[in-house]
């Protein structure tokens, strides 16, 4: 076994590890992620119904607001109108396709906006200790008194119904739950030893933080964050399910659950529908969560 010289072994401590992740053990990450078939067929789902939402206003088959009391509430399998039609006789299919848009939007923009959000503070606490951390990570368990349906819920009435305030308010809800697992991570690399190197060397909290801190710690909370979208997409739906989110006539999934259970009894197979694609979208997401918290898993 060979042995480090002195003046090899001082400056093994002195120059600071690299922090940011190899590409080596990227590659291996997005390796792991291929080979596992659950996830890419939850990853494959994802990105048909990104597909779908974005091309939506193209091929639908329909116009999703055209309504007609002669179609009202046909079966699914109706000559023209595949998936049956709604309450006021439009076509499912087409409004499902255009409700996608709606749906991801409510559930993929207040995470993406939690994450930038929450991830900031999390680390101000994390990096920083002492009375910073405990004043902001204090505040931050206000939130954590109020279940997130009720808090969503209490926000969303006292800022009124809208597309804009349901953002606002799934954003609030979010950012506490992030901010949290963004503070843990931190705290345990800053006492790292290639954080404690680069102190030594006189490099700057700001520099430590983007350089050696950023790229470790990214990956784990960007990996809570994508299991979150599937609650956001769940909680989205029930506001506008209780008439705080999404306004008529337009199409969005919870909504459609909304307008369409007072006809559970006469066609529960059309009003289904809505639920249905909640469903399978909500459980995509976690499982490609999943898949990427598997696969980032070094221990395997």
């Amino acid at each position: 076994m060979t042995s480090l010289t002195l003046p090899d072994a001082a400056a093994a401590q002195v120059q600071p590890l690299p922090a940011q992740r190899s590409r080596g053990y990227w590659s291996s990450v997005l390796q792991r992620l291929l080979r596992d078939p659950v996830a890419m067929g939850a990853a494959a789902v994802i990105l048909l119904l990104i597909a779908v939402a974005a091309l939506a206003p193209w091929i639908t088959p329909s116009d999703p607001y055209l309504a007609s009391m002669l179609k009202r509430l046909k079966p699914i399998g109706t000559a023209g109108l595949p998936l049956g039609s709604d309450e006021l006789g439009r076509d499912m299919l087409s409004r499902l396709m255009m409700g996608a848009r709606l749906s991801l939007f409510m559930g993929i923009t207040p995470v993406l906006m939690a994450f930038v959000i929450g991830t900031g503070i999390g680390i101000v606490a994390g990096y920083a200790g002492g009375r910073t951390n405990t004043v902001i990570m204090r505040t931050i368990d206000v939130f954590y008194a109020f279940p997130s349906v009720l808090l969503a819920i209490a926000l969303s009435g006292a800022l009124g119904a809208g597309i804009f305030n349901s953002l606002v308010s799934l954003t609030i809800v979010f950012i506490p739950q992030i901010a949290r697992v963004a503070e843990s991570v931190t705290a345990q690399a800053r006492n790292r030893d290639y954080v404690e190197a680069a102190r030594a060397t006189g490099a700057s909290a700001f520099t430590i933080v983007r350089v050696h801190v950023l790229g470790n710690v990214l990956g784990p909370i960007f990996v809570y964050a994508t299991s979150l979208i599937a609650v956001s997409m769940i909680l989205a739906s029930g506001l506008s399910f209780l008439g705080l989110g999404v306004k008529p006539p337009e199409p969005e999934w919870g909504l459609m659950l909304n307008t369409l259970r007072t006809a559970i009894y006469t066609q529960p197979w059309v009003a289904a529908l809505p639920g249905l694609m909640i469903f399978i979208t909500s459980i995509s997401f976690n499982l490609l969560s999943d898949g990427l918290r598997t696969a980032m898993d070094n221990k395997g």
